[in-house]
């Protein structure tokens, strides 16, 4: 896959590239309906002998629009070229989002980032919208294309009677409701970050964990604790994940939530190490402790009852 970031304006032409099949979206999250989107205008472009490509933006146009000071993503937009690469799409279009891209009227927008890009064909979102103020659609589409190109409308798709979309995505993950994830996205939640120095009590408690970092670009799941999968040094294990405030250990608490991980059957020390968290199921909310009897016999029941789910999955 050819990956190509573009600042507008741009000065590409049509020459520039073969005839292309483009699906068109901001496609945070990768989810099933974004990929409903890609693999339609992946088999157009197969059956019409065409490349096949997506358009999509870098940042979220909330940061810019409405001047949002920070946006989390479900995907950051290395991890979303990733997805999409996965999927085969031949070429991916990152097109930097400003007030000025933003300003475009619909006609411009798709002379300059359609026709102007080779499009043959086009596919997005039955509820997609383009240009100044979204006032393109996929309605006006046939009239803004000059004739140069056709598209196709992917109409909504639902799970338990409600749209796949990545704003529902957004609210299962800060509810902490990751089997709904699976659901929507078919494929479990993953964030990535760098492994740092923290309190170390759970060294001292006799389960050594892991302070993740996770890069400030992601959607944090809800407080509680996970059961989940971390990749360190490209291998994947088990663990059991915290996210919260440690209640039991600080009377005030402090402005962001720790992430900590306890990796079952490993002990090697990993500071410094980038690594990724997959998060299965979530276990229970935190809560504050009497005691450290309490706790531990806690953290004893969390790793039992990670090891069942992890066991019961992989009897499936």
């Amino acid at each position: 896959m050819k990956v190509i970031h573009i600042n507008h304006p741009h000065s590409f032409h049509r020459e520039d590239f073969p005839p292309l099949v483009i699906a068109l979206g901001f496609f945070d999250g990768v989810h099933l309906g974004h990929q409903k989107v890609i693999k339609t205008a992946m088999e157009i472009a197969k059956d019409k002998n065409y490349k096949s490509a997506v358009i999509t933006f870098d940042p979220h146009p909330l940061s810019v629009l409405r001047k949002q000071d920070k946006v989390h993503y479900i995907t950051p937009v290395e991890e979303k070229i990733k997805r999409i690469g996965e999927l085969g799409v031949d070429y991916i279009f990152i097109v930097h989002f400003t007030e000025a891209f933003a300003n475009l009227h619909p006609q411009e927008f798709v002379d300059q980032y359609l026709i102007n890009l080779n499009a043959n064909h086009v596919v997005a979102g039955f509820d997609y919208s383009y240009g100044h103020l979204g006032k393109g659609n996929m309605e006006s589409l046939p009239f803004h294309s000059r004739e140069l190109f056709s598209s196709t409308i992917v109409e909504k798709m639902s799970k338990d009677d409600q749209k796949v979309s990545s704003t529902r995505i957004r609210q299962s993950l800060l509810e902490g409701k990751m089997e709904d994830f699976l659901t929507l996205a078919g494929r479990f939640y993953q964030s990535k970050g760098k492994v740092i120095h923290g309190e170390k009590r759970g060294r001292q408690l006799g389960f050594p964990t892991a302070n993740v970092a996770v890069d400030q670009d992601y959607i944090i799941p809800s407080t509680g604790v996970y059961a989940v999968r971390v990749n360190v040094c490209s291998k994947w294990y088990y663990g059991v994940c915290n996210i919260g405030y440690k209640p039991t250990f600080h009377n005030q608490k402090p402005e962001n939530p720790t992430i900590e991980v306890h990796i079952l059957d490993f002990s090697s020390t990993i500071y410094e190490e980038q690594v990724i968290i997959e998060w299965h199921r979530r276990l229970r909310s935190e809560k504050k402790f009497d005691g450290l009897d309490q706790l531990v016999a806690q953290i004893q029941k969390d790793k039992d009852s990670a090891i069942e789910y992890f066991q019961s999955l992989s009897q499936d």
